[in-house]
């Protein structure tokens, strides 16, 4: 019998329910698909690792600064987990085993390094999508505290999200309740994705966006945005019947969408085919 394919693998883990998906496991399933042969024991096991070194030298109060200042010696200060400045739009920042081989990588996927050990070591963080810059933050009633992995983790507070949004967008942001909401197993790993399509549309590698957006969809299969964008995609690939499908759905999702004259023009088109 032939062993499961990446993404036999990928849809299994993420088939589960939402409390149920192992992370950093999916995020390990994405990165099969780019490494076949990536041993994905050997990485679940540093993980492991890195937890038990923290863990060794966890406070004895487990106040949160504490546990927070205990994680970020052993990650940033001991084993040179950094942010990618250099080479940000760089692929590998998002595939998890590149990003603990080389210690590196971006907002999110070193965001799922932190979260990952946090939970190893009895410490239960969540993700905060903020716009243009993912956080993690503590589970605890009242915590008010969110930390900054890519910036070696930086604890930030409340204002100090609003100031990190005005220097991202160049201009004041109200820090709505919204941009500081834990996000779901599902939604982290759409972000990861999105970032991925994102990356390989810009370097024009149409295939590997199309594996991007295909994967989102498994893990939230109603996002019409994504189903435009695949059928947009199976377009420029020459997948005709498939772009039809696609771009017909989104339609009759999204009847009134400011893009559907467009659309329309492009179906018709496909009807010539």
């Amino acid at each position: 019998m032939n062993s499961p394919s990446a993404r036999q693998l990928f849809t299994q883990a993420v088939s589960q329910a939402d409390e149920d998906i192992d992370l950093v496991q999916a995020a390990l399933y994405i990165a099969l698909e780019e490494y076949p042969s990536l041993d994905i024991q050997r990485y679940l096991h540093q993980v492991d690792e890195m937890a038990g070194a923290i863990r060794d030298r966890m406070p004895t109060e487990r106040y949160p600064m504490r546990v927070v200042k205990a994680i970020n010696q052993h990650l940033f200060h001991e084993l040179g987990f950094r942010g990618n400045t250099d080479d940000y739009y760089n692929p590998r920042n998002s595939f998890l085993n590149d990003v603990i081989d080389r210690r590196t990588g971006i907002p999110i996927s070193l965001s799922l390094v932190y979260l990952a050990v946090a939970e190893r070591v009895g410490f239960p963080m969540v993700g905060i999508g903020m716009p243009g810059h993912f956080l993690i933050s503590p589970v605890f009633e009242g915590s008010e505290i969110f930390v900054d992995p890519f910036n070696q983790g930086e604890i930030l507070f409340t204002a100090d999200c609003e100031e990190r949004l005005a220097q991202i967008y160049n201009r004041p942001v109200e820090l709505k309740p919204s941009f500081i909401e834990p996000v779901t197993p599902r939604r982290f790993l759409v972000r990861m994705l999105a970032n991925l399509k994102v990356v390989y549309m810009n370097q024009k590698l149409l295939y590997k966006a199309l594996c991007a957006v295909e994967r989102m969809l498994l893990v939230l299969p109603n996002q019409p945005l994504e189903i435009r964008d695949r059928g947009l995609l199976y377009f420029q690939l020459g997948q005709w019947r498939a772009a039809a499908q696609d771009l017909e759905a989104y339609l009759l999702i999204n009847p009134y969408a400011e893009d559907a004259r467009v659309i329309e023009q492009l179906l018709d088109e496909l009807r010539q085919i």
